[in-house]
């Protein structure tokens, strides 16, 4: 336990790092309670379906616990009533904790009433709301079913993401009300099913805590993951509006639950978690998804590490800064680069795009470590070798210290 109300700027970024689990050695050959444990203490996963290099999802594990396999995850959150991770609307689409399910039965009933959900989605409620109960007669009869098949069905497909069929958009709203689920994933299309045949009977069977403690316990589950943390921080994490937050942490804070602090060179009040850690020193080297909880916030992330990110996925090519898929690079308690990555799945080839270093940071210093994370994640991928493309003011650096590096082991 901290015993003092008041930060620099150092001991907030280390409080930050340790909270989200980078003050820990790696373990040699994580497994599948190591996940278990990690995913727990962060509270989400975002799921994003980019996979130019890998989905969002299983990077934050390989950031933390190193070369874990990914097949754990998969089996965390699709492996029948056994899954201890349930899909649901977080921080965007996550993976979330089964124990946390109550915890956004208001969000769903919320969805029921057509409040806080695209407005595409609730539109098929007003205009479709037959259609939805025979869909969702046909899911109970039929078992797991994918907007797809149902297309095919009816003799029409739709793009997958932004052309969003009339059966995608109905099934969505059932899925966001929470009278379905999803069962598994094919091809990263989401299989939907009743909740009573996929998460386990105990969750269902849990107390249902009414809307204001439900938010009260998701806030103090942000206040963990993050250790310190503004208002807008905390209200963020699991994406709650400021009329509902606002009232919970101040709450939280006369409960004693939530500890006002200050933080040198932060323009609005803070908050501690009563169980947050701050080490001496934390010594990470890892590279970060665009979607990791560390780095989402990305107003929390240039006040902390005064690392300014945004990614350029929808920004066209000769208009992008560093490139499509960018990963900030970790290095000790500093975001010191960042790092255009692509997986070349039929050459075996993690291209390295574009490389820069921070300002005032020596390519020198960095170099090194970022190949060694590099390579660490060309074996995770399954690629043969890592092949650094000339362009950032890092590459040149990057590409002489690569030359004295052994090909990466499959």
């Amino acid at each position: 336990m901290i015993r003092k109300l008041h930060f620099s700027a150092l001991e907030a970024r280390r409080i930050a790092l340790a909270a989200q689990g980078f003050a820990e050695r790696r373990p040699e050959a994580a497994d599948a309670a190591q996940l278990k444990r990690l995913t727990r203490r962060l509270g989400l996963l975002q799921i994003d379906s980019v996979n130019v290099l890998v989905r969002a999802h299983y990077m934050p594990g390989f950031s933390r616990l190193g070369a874990y396999a990914a097949g754990l995850l998969d089996k965390a959150a699709y492996d029948g009533r056994r899954r201890h991770l349930f899909e649901y609307w977080g921080h965007e689409a996550s993976l979330l904790p089964v124990e946390l399910y109550p915890l956004f039965r208001w969000r769903m009933q919320e969805a029921e009433r057509l409040e806080g959900m695209w407005t595409s989605v609730a539109q098929a409620k007003r205009e479709q709301a037959a259609y939805i109960e025979r869909l969702l007669d046909e899911v109970r009869s039929r078992g797991p079913l994918a907007a797809s098949e149902l297309e095919e069905q009816a003799g029409a497909r739709s793009s997958a993401w932004w052309g969003w069929s009339e059966s995608k958009r109905a099934l969505e709203y059932l899925f966001w009300s929470g009278r379905l689920t999803t069962a598994t994933r094919r091809n990263f299309e989401r299989v939907y099913d009743l909740p009573e045949r996929v998460l386990p009977r105990a969750v269902l069977a849990a107390p249902v805590p009414d809307k204001e403690e439900a938010q009260r316990q998701l806030l103090m589950l942000s206040a963990r993951a993050l250790g310190v943390a503004t208002e807008a921080d905390l209200r963020d994490y699991f994406r709650l509006k400021p009329a509902d937050s606002q009232p919970r942490v101040a709450e939280l804070v006369e409960a004693g639950q939530l500890l006002p602090v200050t933080v040198k060179g932060w323009s609005h009040p803070a908050y501690l978690h009563p169980d947050a850690r701050l080490p001496r020193r934390v010594e990470a080297k890892t590279l970060l998804s665009p979607f990791d909880p560390l780095i989402w916030e990305r107003a929390r992330t240039e006040r902390i590490w005064n690392f300014r990110y945004r990614i350029e996925i929808y920004t066209p090519a000769p208009k992008r800064q560093f490139g499509y898929y960018v990963l900030p690079f970790l290095l000790g308690e500093a975001l010191v680069g960042r790092v255009d990555l692509k997986a070349d799945r039929a050459a075996g080839v993690l291209r390295v795009l574009a490389s820069h270093a921070e300002p005032g940071i020596e390519a020198e210093l960095v170099a090194p470590a970022l190949l060694e994370s590099l390579t660490d994640m060309a074996a995770w991928l399954g690629l043969e070798r890592v092949e650094v493309v000339p362009r950032g003011d890092l590459a040149e650096t990057l590409r002489r210290h690569h030359g004295a590096l052994a090909p990466v082991e499959g």
